[in-house]
């Protein structure tokens, strides 16, 4: 709650100018988001269709950097486990993690049994039903990072994390602007 405080002193200080930036920054901070972003300004008496686009480009922008990134490594890590199964130490092939599913044995029981309770969410609800539900247990800059590790494209990473954005920094923005709207 300290970082969601100073957030708000912080866009009580600045020049009006300059509070929709504040709130965008928030939208980039995990477990902040655009939902909590836009509540932050709208608190801070930015009008809330300001507040909510500025949350929203915020967290967007910080998940497309994200997404960017996850999926350059996904592709080197794929392209170099490749290259050395055409010619092992040895001169014979030899098997990589694509090859067994995509796990790769980490050591940890647990970071497995996150994987399995992840991809078995991936399954059942596709990539719509992970990024509309995600936010209700992880930041939205979690889910589009993993998505993004296990394969996904970034483009439908992208278009369904935007819709999400959208939907529940809108929806709480509402909630909020009306929560204001009646406790004045």
């Amino acid at each position: 709650m300290n970082l969601i405080e100073t957030f708000q002193n912080l866009v009580a200080q600045v020049p009006e100018l300059v509070q929709p930036l504040i709130v965008a920054l928030a939208g980039a901070v995990p477990f902040i988001e655009g939902e909590g972003a836009a509540t932050i300004g709208i608190l801070g008496g930015i009008p809330p269709i300001i507040a909510a686009i500025a949350a929203i480009v915020g967290n967007f922008l910080c998940v497309a950097l994200l997404v960017l990134a996850s999926s350059s490594a996904r592709a080197a890590v794929v392209n170099r486990r490749r290259a050395k199964a055409v010619v092992g130490a040895d001169g014979r092939g030899v098997p990589d993690a694509e090859s067994h599913g995509g796990l790769v044995e980490d050591g940890s029981a647990r970071k497995a049994a996150r994987k399995q309770k992840f991809q078995s969410a991936l399954d059942r609800y596709g990539v719509p039903g992970v990024s509309l539900l995600g936010p209700l247990l992880l930041p939205t800059q979690f889910t589009a990072t993993m998505l993004a590790a296990i394969g996904v494209g970034k483009a439908r990473i992208l278009i369904w994390q935007a819709v999400a954005i959208v939907g529940w920094t809108t929806a709480l923005s509402l909630l909020a602007s009306g929560i204001v709207h009646f406790a004045v």
